[in-house]
């Protein structure tokens, strides 16, 4: 399990093609279809899960990257957590919470772990 989780962290890390984070909003854009027509729960639960599988690994290693790599999955889920809380309040102050503001507020968490990892990760 250590082996597999170290060998996806560097494969999902090392992209110098921006594909993982393509893939982080292709599970934003399913969420999204999900939530306004498909409505089935098996969708919502794969584009969440590697929704917050990218995201809590690109955390975790911008912010933790001398932990072992279960630590740094679990410290980057829980960032992601704070992170997704902290602007759907922000969100929820200036507007309403709905469907497309909760797409937003996905999306806007995507960019920031992605521009954390390509900025503090870089700096490590």
């Amino acid at each position: 399990m250590k082996y597999r989780l170290s060998k996806l962290e560097n494969f999902l890390i090392a992209d110098k093609f921006l594909s993982s984070t393509v893939i982080c909003y292709l599970a934003i854009a399913a969420m999204f279809a999900n939530m306004t027509s498909v409505k089935s729960s098996a969708i919502g639960v794969v584009a969440a899960a590697v929704y917050f599988l990218i995201n809590s690994l690109f955390l975790g290693t911008a912010f933790f990257a001398d932990e072992n790599s279960l630590l740094r999955l679990m410290l980057g889920t829980l960032l992601l957590v704070m992170f997704i809380g902290l602007v759907g309040w922000i969100i929820v102050v200036v507007y309403v919470l709905n469907v497309v503001t909760v797409i937003l507020v996905l999306a806007i968490v995507a960019a920031i772990c992605s521009v954390l990892r390509k900025t503090v990760g870089a700096r490590r």
